[in-house]
């Protein structure tokens, strides 16, 4: 129960006029979203009765806590401003409104003279004012009869209360809905054994320090201090963050050193950033953007209806049934790319019909690669994604030196292909294949589509991370910072499978890699730079742990016969997505979305939606402002089925 406590303050208590009332719970891009399909939903048919929208962040109303205002301005996004759009239609030429409005290079290029464009990546600040930007067209696009609250506080319970629902919030402000929207964005979960091993060994030594993982504008990294030898845990965006933070944000700067090349000159106040990951390389750059905002990507062999008979057939096996026709549809763009640019888009044409059919009706096997020499490109690497993805896998190196010089010409061959585009070059062309058919991919594996097996070891311990290696990268500077560090010893990368442990002689950290001799050093602190992952019984948000306790938040667990994958994901239905209770029930005046729903459904993280045609982004939020909406003259709340799987 809702603890009372002195008298607290009360929206929408009993005896005011009874408006319908709407409750959104997090106004990162997921809220946002929702609440701008609300809008477009109520102007283009405006409500009989009064409707109140109430909006709660407890960092920043309007963007929330990952892309908050006042985060400093080198944390970039990845996806370029073109792309990334939070209006469920174009501009139009009148002012902007729910439904009609600018993308966000099109806000960036009104807001700011220097504007690089739609292939510019923008602060991720700037992501937050324009998300604050909609916040405000929504608002000022709403009837006359809604109107909408924004309460810049925690919500710390939920309970149901007569026909609708009770939030209690921090400040001890309770607000009455009679639906609720739960969209709370990123987890900061309880430490795993190993990280806590880490910071318990921290805690006992004055002076060593653990930073567990964190969007990197919310660590502490004030408290790393010059000249200090910090270990990094991870090579993936979160790490490009911290590096930017403690080199760029220290006052160092990079400067052109010909031939494409930075040179890093430090100021002094930069610790010495010793990293490592399993793979031992860095995430890969983006390609150098070559697409138009709105373009769309129709796969020719990894395609949506025929996932939908593998799974029609039973539970999917991903390595056995999907990564087959998932490379064969890669290396069509891998070779038709090369074979355009050396002879013409009919040659390439003629190669990709041909190369379909000898593909066949099923799982067959690829004949691309033969294919493609017939036309006359027999001199690319051949395209194998777990190979791609671990490029050292199975390499020992005698001493650091060695490594080194073999990452740097990995990162040399990796800035090439990105300049290269991702049009024009057929590696990173290759690669955004995972980017454009990640929906058929969810048609396979959301909702217990895989086996419980596959779901755990090849979706979310293999391919997850293998797909952002290859194709969720940075800006391609960011790379070139990279090379320009390990150059001048600010940044050393220790090699692969990289482990970070103790040394209690020396009272120090100390990290290796087993494959690269001569690696051990001995640290002055460890930062976690992964993002942690969704774990609904390890989240410590006080919200999330009474719904979990009280059974109205349930872990998706896979099931499959007598093998079980519980996956840490709040379990819901299909949209509108409603929580399934531990009695299997779904509630349906609850909607939860995005990131606490991770490996329930996958790719969650997705932050915004995109120009042209909708994605699942916003179709997610759709589903849902139509549904809460029905609501309005009924009053009433409908049961909806179940999802696959179960819950506990």
């Amino acid at each position: 129960m809702i603890d009372e406590g002195p008298a607290p303050e009360e929206v929408g208590a009993r005896g005011d006029a009874d408006p319908y009332r709407v409750a959104v719970v997090g106004s990162g891009p997921r809220g946002i979203a929702v609440l701008e399909r609300l809008a477009a939903r109520l102007a283009a048919r405006p409500p009989a009765r009064p409707v109140e929208l109430h909006v709660l962040d407890a960092v920043e109303v309007g963007c929330g806590r990952i892309w908050r205002t006042d985060q400093p301005s080198w944390f970039m996004m990845n996806t370029v401003a073109g792309e990334v759009t939070m209006f469920s239609g174009p501009a139009d030429g009148r002012r902007a409104r729910p439904g009609h409005g600018p993308t966000l290079a099109q806000w960036w290029a009104s807001v700011d003279p220097d504007c690089p464009g739609p292939d510019g990546y923008a602060p991720r600040a700037l992501y937050g004012r324009y998300l604050r930007f909609v916040l405000d067209t929504v608002e000022a696009g709403l009837p006359a009869s809604v109107a909408l609250h924004r309460l810049r506080t925690e919500v710390v319970d939920l309970v149901p209360d007569h026909d609708g629902y009770l939030l209690a919030t921090a400040g001890g402000t309770r607000v009455r809905a009679d639906r609720v929207l739960l969209a709370t964005g990123h987890p900061r979960p309880r430490l795993d054994t190993e990280q806590q091993r880490l910071a318990d060994f921290a805690a006992t030594r004055p002076g060593l320090r653990y930073l567990r993982g964190d969007s990197a504008s919310d660590m502490p990294l004030g408290e790393i201090q010059p000249g200090e030898t910090v270990g990094v845990v991870g090579l993936g965006l979160s790490f490009y963050d911290v590096m930017v933070a403690l080199t760029i944000g220290r006052g160092g700067r990079f400067e052109p050193a010909g031939e494409g090349r930075l040179r890093f000159v430090p100021s002094g106040e930069e610790p010495v950033l010793v990293a490592g990951s399993r793979a031992g390389v860095p995430i890969l750059a983006r390609g150098r953007n070559q697409k138009t905002a709105t373009h769309t990507y129709t796969p020719r062999v990894f395609t949506t209806d025929r996932v939908r008979e593998l799974r029609r057939a039973g539970r999917i096996d991903l390595r056995a049934d999907l990564i087959g026709l998932l490379e064969t549809e890669m290396r069509l763009v891998y070779y038709a790319t090369a074979l355009r640019l050396r002879f013409g888009a009919e040659v390439a044409e003629r190669f990709t019909e041909q190369a379909v059919a000898a593909a066949g009706d099923g799982p067959a096997r690829d004949t691309t690669a033969r294919l493609a020499a017939a036309f006359g490109v027999d001199d690319l690497p051949e395209l194998d994604l777990h190979e791609w993805s671990r490029p050292l896998e199975g390499r020992w190196f005698a001493d650091p030196e060695l490594f080194h010089a073999e990452l740097l010409d990995l990162i040399d061959a990796d800035l090439r292909d990105a300049e290269a585009g991702t049009v024009d070059g057929p590696r990173k062309a290759a690669c955004d294949v995972l980017r454009d058919t990640r929906q058929v991919l969810r048609e396979a594996v959301d909702f217990a589509g895989l086996t419980p097996a596959s779901h755990r070891f090849d979706l979310v311990e293999w391919f997850t991370p293998l797909a952002s290696f290859l194709a969720a990268g940075p800006p391609l500077v960011r790379l070139r910072q990279v090379r320009a560090l390990i150059e001048c010893g600010v940044l050393r990368v220790l090699g692969p499978s990289v482990r970070f442990g103790t040394d209690p002689a020396a009272g120090r950290f100390a990290a290796w890699s087993p494959r690269v001799g001569g690696s051990r050093v001995l640290l002055d602190g460890v930062l976690d730079a992964r993002i942690p992952q969704q774990c609904l019984w390890r989240d410590t948000a006080e919200l999330t742990r009474r719904l979990h306790a009280r059974g109205l938040l349930t872990s998706f667990v896979n099931t499959d016969g007598g093998t079980a994958f519980d996956t840490g994901g709040a379990a819901v239905t299909q949209a509108p997505y409603h929580p399934v209770g531990t009695d299997g029930q779904a509630d349906p005046g609850i909607y939860v979305l995005g990131i606490p729903t991770e490996h329930t459904r996958w790719f969650t993280q997705v932050g915004s939606g995109r120009p042209g045609r909708w994605t699942a982004f916003t179709r997610d939020a759709d589903a849902i402002a139509e549904d809460v909406l029905s609501g309005v003259a009924s009053g009433t709340r409908h049961q909806t089925p179940a999802g696959a799987g179960e819950a506990r």
